[in-house]
């Protein structure tokens, strides 16, 4: 269900060059309608999982199913651009929520269990869902035209519904925890907020490969499917390192050090993928290393959050992080377009990357002052 969203988040930047040429829209236009998706993020990450505990997580999960299909049909008879954006904003409402509920669901199923493997599994459903868009999406549209790309996401999110009514259930036993009134204190609070940011922009660097990246090589005279073809590679890899990662970090005992290292290396290989002629090796290189860092990152809440301040704790990470996503590709697509070229999102991108490093040393005085301040 989660790779419906990744699907059908890259299905604008898959098909980006001819989305320029139907609506006759910038690459700031591009990057505004696909950063725009996570806009209902800021507003839905909080009460999402009260939804699932009123209705039901197949409840929730379908219906959030059928928004994301309403969204996007929106988005294949439309041709006004401003109906493309709310068709956008109308499928990222759906997504948002579905994304909070297919969480509570995997953690339902294996707390207490296999639980680091689950979910390791459930976030490279993400990068599989990218690349799948970037391997068929062009093909669809070069072929078959705009509306038939948008098509083809439409029907594998209505196949999700039926499937979800009818092949999920609820473990026997559900969790219910107590719903304690507790409040993050202050410095955690600050820790969880630069932790999102760091998430965020961490993600904005990632999200350029796949947003611009297609744009990028189009420029550079490759056809859009070879474009979208050569930068899935990365997506495939990512699956893969994001796992390894993870793996690295628990072994090591030193999980900001590959943080660090992995957004280092990211960054220069990012700095180079628009200067260099040796695309397929650099695309290569990219995807064994970007995914490095999301393990130690996603790791950096646990800190600084208890058990009963984890759930507020976990939707201010995620708020934060919409935020930041919702902004990412549309100063990217900005930058590109004053520049002139998808080169510019790039360097938007290492920029990104860079400042993680800022962030986590933000992130580290916040955390150590705490300790210096609490009662020995």
């Amino acid at each position: 269900m989660r790779l419906t969203i990744a699907l059908q988040f890259q299905s604008v930047a898959a098909v980006a060059p001819l989305l320029g040429a139907k609506f006759d829209a910038s690459l700031a236009d591009i990057g505004l309608l696909i950063g725009i998706y996570f806009t209902p993020g800021v507003a839905l990450s909080l009460p999402g999982g009260a939804v699932g505990k009123r209705i039901g997580d197949k409840g929730a999960g379908s219906g959030a199913l059928v928004v994301m299909l309403i969204g996007q049909l929106t988005m294949v008879v439309s041709d006004s651009w401003g109906w493309q954006i709310a068709g956008r904003i109308i499928a990222g409402s759906g997504a948002v929520l579905l994304g909070v509920i297919l969480t509570k669901m995997v953690t339902d199923w294996f707390a207490g269990k296999e639980i680091a493997t689950a979910m390791a599994i459930f976030v490279t459903s993400w990068p599989v869902g990218i690349a799948t868009s970037l391997l068929t999406l062009p093909m669809i549209g070069a072929v078959y035209g705009v509306s038939a790309a948008y098509l083809s996401v439409a029907a594998l999110i209505g196949l999700g519904i039926p499937l979800l009514v009818v092949g999920y259930r609820s473990p026997s036993i559900a969790a219910t925890a107590a719903s304690a009134a507790s409040r993050l204190d202050r410095s955690a609070l600050f820790a969880v907020i630069t932790a999102g940011l760091i998430w965020g922009v961490f993600n904005i660097g990632f999200t350029m490969i796949f947003s611009f990246g297609p744009t990028l090589l189009v420029e550079r005279g490759w056809s859009i499917t070879a474009a979208g073809s050569a930068i899935s590679i990365v997506l495939w890899l990512a699956a893969l390192g994001g796992i390894a990662g993870g793996f690295l970090a628990d072994w090591t005992g030193r999980p900001q050090s590959v943080l660090v290292t992995g957004c280092v290396l990211f960054a220069l290989l990012m700095l180079m993928l628009p200067r260099s002629a040796a695309v397929i090796p650099i695309v290569i290189a990219i995807g064994a290393i970007s995914a490095l860092p999301a393990g130690p990152i996603m790791s950096l809440p646990a800190r600084v959050l208890q058990l009963q301040t984890r759930a507020i704790g976990m939707g201010i990470f995620f708020t934060v992080f919409f935020v930041v996503m919702m902004l990412g590709p549309a100063i990217g697509g900005a930058i590109a377009k004053w520049t002139g070229s998808a080169a510019g999102a790039f360097d938007v991108g290492t920029a990104a990357l860079l400042a993680c490093l800022v962030l986590l040393w933000g992130y580290n005085r916040i955390v150590l002052m705490n300790q210096q301040d609490s009662p020995k």
